[in-house]
């Protein structure tokens, strides 16, 4: 049992290592700056600097490595004739070498162009076995339950695939996986320990709340976003939507500082443009001059118009009990607390100084993308989210944000460093600059779809979870694979399952739920946290769910994740749980078949979501007819907690 303990353990660390030693491109020396707060110098450098080159196809790597750990499942294997059509269109994959498609659905239209143009062969269609899992786990955040994957496989149905995805988008897990997606994207967090802003318990989960409503209520994604920016009310513990713009708050400055990084977060959160938050502090040239062409030309000057938006404003924070000198404290936005536009009179704080220049003191708003500013009478923020949520721009971030999480990577990528002068293939950049988007015909199309289908999340996910594109396999002939197929999409490339997909994995499958709670509500899963720092179990932490503020969620493996998996009781207390009826666990449920095969079988479906190889049924009887037969069922579900292709989703 002991050696077969390290041999898995070590099949993970090996996929664990190699994520770290790929992901993490630089050393943790800090670089001499003069600014040594600034983001490009700070603890997220990295994401900011230049791709490595030797670093670039680091998913195609990591994508090699998993997949040579499963090896080739042909329990699983269907023809590509049983496969089902995507809406509009037929398949006519030959799963040797080449691919065709006749889908009429827009992103395998444009995929398919790019694929010829390079000369690309993708990967063979995924089997129904891997789609059930994959799909249910993307849209989600859960494995499939045994029964789910037994239903699918044998249905004959032809357009099942696009029928079990109208089925998830309509669940509460749906809402579970997306409300912790767009509470990612938001950084809903109760503090900020960059800044001391605390918007409590009660302010995270109003927000939490604000997200799952309108995610629950189809709200269109450019009514939310309208919503966070120009937020109106004075109660952020009941009117979720508050807490955004006050998130942005920081310390230490004048109250300019406060504007530009509440600017840097609009362009950032909203447009995609985290270089915003540089030209706050000084102009692009000689800043971003490798990074973006168009911020090499931005200035200073042009980014406080677009901060002037925020120029009226000020913070406030009552009592929430005006008898009670020791009750929390509210926050809310007063649109009217200054009557001056954007003044030019620091010395002191976050960012450089802001001085005169020549006789002009104050900057009026000015939206940079289209130079234009508030209509008259207009409140400035109200105007900021109109503006912001009216550009072409907006769009194609938000259909990118999405498509960075079913792909693991953006049609740009990072999806936050859009440069806005390398975005049209009409217009591209002279040489050496190429476009920016690695299909930017498709990045445009899946934007104006986006508009045209009025903001709708759950339309974009639908049209891409349906494509041809996100239904080809992972594996691929290592000797035959070109990493610079990878921003192609030639393949399903592999994503490590976050923290709270690794827990509610196993309790789902072992049919022992958990217990969480937090601010005196209790839950089963732990994609129902309103924040993943608060998770205080060793096993969520151990896979760098973030904080939401100094440290984003990381899909890095960890030597404490291959630990945990392999003792931690999050793991250990399902292997000898009992129950009964609709609790019994899965090893009551696998003790009770009449022979090993049928024990192996219950395992593999229930925690893999297919059934063993011939190789590992082989395996797994040899090592049930070792000893005592429950003592041996316990090693094998340990085993399987601690395959490869249980953390990641192939």
């Amino acid at each position: 049992m002991k050696r077969r303990f390290v041999i898995a353990a070590g099949m993970l660390l090996g996929i664990g290592g190699f994520g770290v030693l790929v992901l993490r491109g630089q050393d943790d020396a800090q670089l001499p700056v003069a600014h040594g707060e600034c983001t490009f110098f700070g603890p997220q450098r990295e994401h900011f600097l230049p791709r490595d080159p030797s670093k670039r196809y680091a998913l195609s790597a990591i994508t090699d490595q998993v997949t040579r750990a499963l090896g080739t499942p042909s329990a699983m294997a269907v023809t590509a004739a049983a496969m089902p059509s995507a809406p509009g269109g037929s398949r006519t994959f030959n799963t040797g070498q080449s691919s065709t498609t006749g889908s009429s659905n827009l992103i395998d239209v444009f995929i398919w162009q790019a694929f010829k143009a390079n000369g690309v062969t993708p990967a063979a269609p995924t089997n129904d076995y891997e789609f059930v899992r994959r799909v249910t786990l993307d849209l989600t955040g859960r494995i499939p339950t045994a029964a789910a994957v037994q239903s699918f496989v044998s249905d004959t149905t032809a357009n099942k695939r696009a029928n079990l995805i109208d089925q998830l988008l309509g669940t509460s897990q749906w809402l579970d996986r997306w409300t912790m997606f767009y509470g990612d994207l938001f950084k809903n967090a109760s503090s900020f320990a960059s800044t001391g802003t605390t918007i409590t318990a009660a302010g995270r989960d109003a927000f939490n709340n604000f997200i799952r409503n309108g995610l629950l209520n189809a709200m269109p994604y450019n009514q939310m976003a309208s919503a966070l920016i120009a937020s109106e009310g004075t109660n952020n513990f009941t009117q979720g939507e508050l807490n955004w713009i006050i998130n942005g708050r920081v310390t230490g400055g004048p109250v300019q500082d406060i504007w530009d990084q509440q600017t840097a977060n609009v362009a950032d959160t909203f447009l995609g443009i985290s270089h915003m938050n540089c030209l706050l502090c000084h102009d692009g040239a000689g800043h971003l001059t490798t990074l973006s062409l168009w911020g090499s030309t931005f200035t200073r000057y042009k980014a406080w118009g677009f901060s002037s938006f925020l120029s009226h404003t000020a913070l406030v924070n009552p009592l929430s009990d005006t008898t009670n000198t020791n009750s929390a404290r509210l926050w809310y936005v007063n649109d009217s607390a200054y009557k001056t536009n954007y003044a030019l009179n620091t010395t002191t704080g976050n960012r450089p100084a802001r001085q005169p220049l020549g006789t002009i003191n104050t900057i009026a708003p000015v939206y940079p993308f289209t130079q234009t500013g508030p209509n008259s009478g207009e409140v400035y923020r109200t105007a900021m989210a109109r503006l912001v949520t009216g550009d072409f721009q907006f769009a194609r971030a938000a259909v990118n944000y999405v498509w960075d999480a079913f792909f693991g990577m953006g049609i740009v990528d990072p999806p936050d460093q859009f440069d806005p002068a390398r975005l049209d293939p009409n217009n591209p950049p002279p040489a050496p600059w190429t476009l920016q988007p690695s299909n930017p015909d498709l990045l445009n199309a899946l934007a104006e779809d986006f508009i045209a289908n009025n903001y709708d999340v759950k339309h974009l996910m639908r049209l891409i979870a349906n494509s041809n594109t996100y239904q080809l396999e992972s594996q691929y002939d290592p000797n035959a694979w070109n990493p610079n197929w990878q921003p192609l999409f030639a393949r399903k490339l592999v994503r490590r399952l976050w923290s709270e997909e690794v827990t509610d994995a196993i309790a789902l499958s072992s049919n022992i739920p958990n217990s969480f709670s937090t601010n005196g509500i209790t839950f089963g899963w732990a994609m129902q946290y309103p924040e993943p720092i608060i998770e205080p179990k060793p096993f969520l932490q151990a896979f760098l769910p973030g904080d939401r503020d100094l440290n984003p969620r990381r899909p890095d493996g960890a030597i404490q994740q291959a630990l945990v998996l392999m003792n931690d009781t999050m793991v250990m207390s399902k292997l000898n749980a009992t129950g009964s009826g609709a609790t019994q666990s899965l090893m009551t449920q696998a003790l009770a078949q009449s022979n090993n095969i049928g024990l192996i079988n219950t395992m593999y479906i229930n925690i893999l979501s297919r059934y063993p190889t011939s190789a590992e049924q082989n395996t797994a009887s040899a090592l049930l007819n070792s000893g005592t037969r429950s003592q041996k069922a316990q090693e094998l579900m340990w085993t399987l907690y601690n395959k490869v292709d249980f953390m990641f989703n192939y």
